[in-house]
Order: C-alpha cells, then sequence, then structure tokens
C-alpha cells in the first residue's frame, strides 16, 4: 500500500459524489486524497441506475443543479473514459386523467426553468415506446434525460491526478488549537490537509458526528431488479408519474412506482422502492413481486423475462429532500458533500464544482445557500 501524504485536500468517501469532488478540486489545481473504508463506488453508488434526471424535479434549487450536471456530465463523457453516457431521454406516463393533469402541470413549470418537456398523448406513445402498455392517459417526454454507468463514471472521475486509498476507514478529525480541522485519523494513521470533504453517503452523518456536528443524513432503502439480457425493447427511462410522488414523499413506510429502462449491454433494470428501515439489509420477496408486477403493468412484454438477480441500497436522504453542500462554518476545514438521496449520480458534477469553488474562493457557478449544512443545526441529535 502507498504511504498516505499530506494534501490541500482529503475527500472522505470514494463514490460518485466524492469522485466528482476530488476531480473537480484538482482540476482547480489542488492536491487531493480520497480515502474509502471500502472500494470505489461500493456503497450507494454501485448499487444505483445511474440516472442523471431533471423529469423528476420540481422547480428550485435541486432542478437547477440538474442542469447544471447535465451540462457538466456531457462535457465529462467527451473528456474522460467511457462510462456508458446515454442521452436517451426520459418518459413519464400517466394512467388517469388526474395524474395526466398534474404532470402536465409540472411540466410546464419545469419547461419555465430551462426544461425541455414534450407533451405526448395517447395515442402517440407507441411511436415512443412500441411494447407500453396500451390504454395511458398520456405521458411526456424528456429528451434530457440521460443514463451513465455509475461505478465506471466514479472511477473515471478519479483517474485524474487525484491520490485514492481504499479499505482506510476515518475514526477521526485533526484539530488545531483554535478547532480547525487540519486533517483526519485512520485506520492507516493520520493524515493532514488543508480541508476535509464528508462525502460519505448514508454514513455521512456518522462521519460529521465525529467533528461533533449533526447531519441528520438516513438511510432509505431500495431494491432494483436485473433481467436477462434483452433485445432493445425499452428506449427511454420510463416511469409511472407516481414515481415523482414517492421521491418527494416524507413517509417511512414502504413506497413504490414503475420504472423501467434498458442498458448498453441487455438486461432491464426494475425499480423503484423506497423505505425508511435503518441499514436493514433483508430482502423481503413481497417488495420484488410487487416491483416486477409494476414493471409488467407499464411492458407487459416483461411477464416472459427472466429476472437473473436482486440487489439493494440505501440512499442518502435529508429531510428536506435536498443535498447538503459546503462548508460548515460551525467546524472550519470541515465541508460537506452528502444527502442526494437518489440523485447523487445525476448531481454529481455539481455538487463537486460547487465544492471546489467553495475551496478555491473563485465565486460560485449557482447559488450554494439552500444546500448550507446549519440549515439543520436546529435538528436534535
Amino acid at each position: 500500500m502507498s504511504e498516505l501524504r499530506s494534501s490541500d485536500v482529503v475527500v472522505i468517501g470514494a463514490g460518485v459524489v466524492g469522485a466528482a469532488c476530488a476531480h473537480f478540486a484538482a482540476r482547480a489545481g489542488l492536491s487531493v486524497t480520497v480515502l474509502d473504508r471500502g472500494s470505489v463506488a461500493g456503497g450507494t453508488t454501485g448499487a444505483g441506475e445511474g440516472n442523471l434526471l431533471v423529469s423528476d424535479k420540481q422547480p428550485g434549487p435541486e432542478l437547477s443543479m440538474a442542469l447544471l450536471s447535465l451540462r457538466l456530465w456531457g462535457e465529462l463523457a467527451r473528456e474522460l473514459d467511457d462510462f456508458e453516457y446515454e442521452a436517451k431521454g426520459g418518459l413519464i406516463v400517466a394512467r388517469t386523467a388526474a395524474e395526466e393533469a398534474a404532470m402536465t402541470a409540472t411540466a410546464a413549470a419545469q419547461r419555465a426553468c430551462g426544461v425541455t418537456a414534450h407533451p405526448v398523448p395517447t395515442d402517440r406513445l407507441p411511436s415512443y415506446e412500441p411494447h407500453l402498455a396500451r390504454g395511458l392517459a398520456g405521458g411526456t417526454h424528456y429528451p434530457q434525460d440521460s443514463q451513465v454507468q455509475p461505478a465506471l463514471a466514479a472511477a473515471a472521475l478519479l483517474r485524474t491526478g487525484v491520490r485514492l486509498h481504499t479499505g482506510v476507514a476515518v475514526t477521526g478529525f485533526l484539530r488545531g488549537r483554535d478547532g480547525r480541522v487540519t486533517g483526519v485519523r485512520t485506520s492507516r494513521g493520520d493524515l493532514t490537509a488543508g480541508a476535509v470533504v464528508n462525502a460519505a453517503g448514508t454514513w455521512s452523518g456518522e462521519v460529521a458526528a465525529l467533528a461533533g456536528v449533526t447531519l441528520p443524513v438516513l438511510p432509505r432503502r431500495g431494491f432494483v431488479l436485473v433481467t436477462e439480457p434483452l433485445p432493445p425493447i425499452v428506449r427511454h427511462k420510463v416511469y409511472a408519474a407516481a414515481y415523482s410522488a414517492d421521491v418527494a414523499s416524507d413517509d417511512a413506510d414502504l413506497a413504490s412506482s414503475g420504472v423501467v429502462e434498458g442498458t448498453p449491454a441487455g438486461p432491464i433494470l426494475i425499480g423503484a422502492s423506497r423505505e425508511r428501515v435503518g441499514f436493514d439489509r433483508s430482502f423481503p420477496v413481497s417488495v420484488l413481486r410487487r416491483l416486477a408486477a409494476q414493471a409488467i403493468e407499464l411492458f407487459p412484454i416483461l411477464a416472459g423475462a427472466s429476472v437473473l438477480r436482486a440487489y439493494q441500497g440505501f440512499r442518502p436522504y435529508c429531510p428536506d429532500h435536498l443535498p447538503v453542500i459546503g462548508r460548515d462554518p460551525r467546524v472550519p476545514g470541515l465541508l460537506h458533500a452528502c444527502g442526494h438521496e437518489g440523485a447523487g449520480v445525476g448531481l454529481a458534477p455539481a455538487t463537486g464544482l460547487l465544492i471546489a469553488q467553495a475551496l478555491t474562493g473563485d465565486g460560485y457557478e449557482l447559488d450554494p445557500t439552500p444546500f448550507a449544512p446549519t440549515r439543520f443545526a436546529e435538528v436534535p441529535a
């Protein structure tokens, strides 16, 4: 193993968000060391579908981040090694007239913010997805929605002038006499740094606690089914209108809605479920059956497909559904980049750019205020 050396910045977490923070900090001329107690993309990133979405975001700061990230992902796809970037577009479908009306209103508000969203009447849906179920009330096509292979994307971002150490756990923080963070204590010894970025995903609250501050980042479990390789029968990321409501819900109980998308290799990915059950790693068969049934409701042709495997992941959930990004004034020298829930892959480049701009003081691409760590200062530990 290579020796731990001091650097301008230490990033805790080698998922796609930590990788993006490291990439943009290195691109700004800073020396960067990334630490992870596991492997690259070994947490939420590796369990994700790699979605880069604007379709599921209401007008506001998260949508602004998503639009910036889409531009940055396009640039990164041209600059870095292949990570299966696909600008394949998304299609939301409504079952009822009420869902269709709500979907239309949302799309109109999104268009005012720079999103491209095309209404798709019922009789036009087969031209977008020939195998889609008949009898749906309508849809909206979002051509900007895209996808990457998340583990490959994280690895590509970490290959750009970054020192990476996996299998290294952070156990505490080094502090100066004034209380400023000056590095980290690890399972392999102390490592000094000018600043430390907490990008530890669902464990970011635990990392923050090591520094004596509270971040209410909680795990929100989800499952994905993976079918056998199939011909290209699903062209877009397709999901039921109820999906957006599930994303925005604060309910801890199980919620699921049909989400179906293809991959370049052929398997179909099927989701999406959400529930707050801590880090419970059990596999309730009832949830997997529910996801399969909802996928078949959207694409009846999938009734004959075999599911090769299912996997689970834990989204880093914040109570207001916004990530935590930026300097923590309670602990000078500590920055956070966490709490993205299911949008971490999509928002990673914008997050990395904001962190790099916070580190260099060069001015922000967009207003970081809504993501401030101190907005949770009054939340009990």
